[in-house]
């Protein structure tokens, strides 16, 4: 019989978690430890050794490793990731306009080459000269490059032949779009490639730091990775293809949260350090989203569970708006590196510089504020403008006060480009400094904590006053901020499913009255048709609040500060390939989707060639991510018509989903 011995692994934008499962007996250890992101395997490490230390098991006696992590989910919401060159072959400069895909390009490099395929996967004469003549001095500016061909679903040749290029020239990594999706809509799936070009080397990282650990440690187990579906695949292909982690994270917790309450129908709510995701429960299963997965407000090609992901966590930038006659607050989207942590990790020089601000006659903008590099390879810091680089070498691996290093407006403006690039953190004041001040929580400095406090709190409004008469009365008031916007994010979640997509409860005067649960003769209740489910290490601390102000019931496992690494261990692989049928003329059916184009003159030729070698790629791919005993089943969308009384083909979908557990290791 297989080991049953499982090891769990979830690396998030604050912690690394990880537990030991046993099929028959549970959870029998679970341990955290801080996420290191300039060295991911020193935070993989310490959460491993702590929790194998916690048990008398032989690492050898491991039968499954699976990772889980929302590294690729924060950095899109933040807006990070590697330079990327975009390659789009067959496409013009027109197309950038399309779905986002000039917004998310930014001030990266694009490509456009004539070439491509039609929907018959026939091409066009490709050129490749305007992509030779760029690359010398692309390969000495970017990270990995992007390539996109025009109906490369049909026919992925000119997307191979541009990566060949490009791999002989730079030997830089290179993601083709029919490695990622096979349904047409060619900017958005161009946009699906430069995202997940800008991600391989954040996921190559965090595969390679548990590689190595579990290689020194003994472990013989394979190592799986959470796709954002909640499936699992091998690590080699998360490598290939990490825009299929995105969410991966969140869909973990789902398959968590379904293990630990048993409950079938619920609102899931994960709060992390950097973002809280909300997704609806039905009948045991999530459901997944058809038009591919929102992140970061990009649509992907990613089929993925039908998650909302909002820049909301205890670690959230806490914005104070003092120009009004009131203290208003708000949350997020970036990520911060709290005081309290920052405190911890830097020790005294850190409060000495707030106690400095503090004893200064006035108040600065940048009080209680530090920049520091995140200790990425310095390769990632490639193509930075002048002013970008002359900023960066101003900044070490000690905290730099931004009162002394940012003195001109305009470097406000470069130093967030860096944090984009994910070079450089912001140490400031969050809600986790906040929940330190009011002793809910006290893994970290709290008088750092109380430092920046007292510095946000002396701030004036418009009408001279400061803006809150204690530190202690600021942090309640950015605890009850925390509590309002995810209650309002949940609600826009539930609102979203029942398809009132127009209504924003931030902005609703109705359920903002309802949310306050304001005495008035005209009443107004919220009330949801099932439990919401609190995951995460912060979720008893914050959601009974969160709960009463929607009048619904709450759920907090015992485990919820580890569900995702508990979701990573307990779910199935599941591959899916798609071929397609299409009828270019009579007497001819074209099969598309699995390689080069395959034609016949009989339509049932075709039919069962496409179920077949649809059913037997989807088995190797299943079989090559630690599945070879996954059942495949076959599905088919027929699109006909009539024309002069005669049936015509317009388009097939032959879709082939093999699934099954992972084979333990040993026996």
């Amino acid at each position: 019989m297989a080991s049953q011995y499982m090891l769990g692994i979830d690396t998030g934008g604050t912690y690394t978690d990880a537990v030991i499962f046993h099929d028959d007996q549970g959870i029998l250890a679970k341990a955290k430890a801080l996420t290191t992101r300039h060295d991911l395997s020193v935070g993989i490490a310490e959460a491993l050794d702590k929790v194998l230390a916690q048990t008398s098991l032989d690492p050898r006696e491991l039968g499954l490793v699976s990772l889980s992590t929302t590294l690729a989910t924060n950095a899109l919401v933040e807006g990070q990731g590697g330079r990327a060159a975009l390659v789009m072959i067959g496409f013009g400069p027109e197309d950038l306009k399309r779905d986002g895909l000039a917004e998310a390009l930014g001030s990266d490099p694009v490509v456009f080459l004539p070439g491509g395929h039609d929907v018959h996967g026939n091409e066009q004469p490709l050129d490749l000269e305007p992509l030779v003549a760029a690359l010398p001095d692309l390969a000495k500016s970017v990270t990995s490059f992007a390539v996109a061909g025009y109906f490369a679903v049909r026919n992925p040749a000119h997307e191979v032949r541009v990566r060949e290029v490009i791999r002989s020239v730079s030997g830089l990594p290179v993601t083709c779009s029919h490695e990622l999706s096979s349904k047409l809509g060619g900017p958005r799936r161009a946009l699906t490639t430069l995202l997940n070009a800008r991600l391989v080397s954040m996921i190559d990282r965090l595969i390679g730091s548990a590689e190595t650990y579990l290689a020194g440690r003994g472990v013989e187990a394979p190592l799986m990775v959470v796709r954002g579906d909640g499936a699992l695949i091998s690590a080699s292909e998360a490598r290939l293809r990490p825009i299929e982690t995105i969410l991966s994270g969140p869909a973990a917790s789902l398959v968590g949260a379904r293990h630990l309450t048993g409950l079938d129908n619920a609102i899931v709510s994960d709060i992390g350090g950097t973002t809280t995701d909300v997704a609806i429960m039905e009948d045991g299963s999530p459901r997944l989203d058809a038009d591919g997965a929102v992140v970061g407000g990009y649509r992907t090609m990613v089929e993925a569970v039908a998650m909302r992901t909002f820049g909301l966590g205890g670690d959230s930038e806490v914005h104070i708006d003092d120009q009004g006659l009131g203290l208003r607050i708000q949350l997020g989207p970036r990520r911060l590196v709290p005081l309290s942590l920052t405190g911890t990790l830097h020790g005294t020089p850190v409060k000495e510089t707030l106690e400095r601000q503090l004893r200064a006659s006035h108040a600065g903008r940048n009080d209680g504020r530090f920049a520091v590099r995140t200790g990425l390879p310095i390769a990632l810091s490639t193509g930075l403008q002048p002013q970008e680089q002359a900023l960066f070498d101003r900044i070490g691996n000690a905290p730099v006060p931004l009162d002394t290093l940012i003195s001109l407006t305009q470097q406000k403006a470069t130093l967030d480009r860096l944090v984009a690039r994910g070079l450089v953190h912001i140490c400031g004041l969050t809600p986790s400094d906040a929940m330190h001040l009011l002793n809910q929580q006290a893994q970290w400095d709290r008088e750092a904590a109380l430092l920046g406090m007292q510095l946000a709190a002396r701030r004036k409004t418009g009408a001279g006053k400061p803006v809150a008469a204690t530190p202690e009365e600021l942090a309640q008031t950015i605890v009850d901020r925390l509590t309002r916007q995810s209650a309002e994010a949940i609600l826009a979640a539930t609102l979203a499913e029942d398809g009132l997509h127009d209504i924003d409860p931030a902005r609703s005067t109705l359920i903002s009255r309802a949310l306050d649960h304001r005495p008035a003769i005209t009443g107004f209740r919220l009330a949801l048709d099932r439990p919401v489910v609190g995951l995460g290490a912060s979720a008893p601390v914050y959601y009974p609040a969160i709960a009463r102000a929607l009048g619904s019931d709450l759920a907090i496992p015992g485990d919820a500060d580890v569900a995702n690494a508990i979701g990573a261990v307990v779910g199935q692989v599941r591959i899916s390939v798609n071929a397609f049928i299409t009828c270019p003329e009579e007497g001819l059916h074209v099969v598309t989707g699995l390689g080069e184009a395959s034609r016949f003159t009989r339509e049932q030729e075709a039919f069962a060639f496409a179920r077949q070698t649809a059913m037997e790629l989807a088995h190797k791919r299943a079989a090559a991510n630690g599945a070879p005993d996954a059942v495949t089943l076959v599905t088919e969308s027929v699109d006909v018509a009539e024309i002069e009384g005669r049936r015509q083909l317009i388009e097939a979908r032959i879709t082939a989903t093999a699934s099954g557990r992972p084979r333990h290791a040993r026996a």
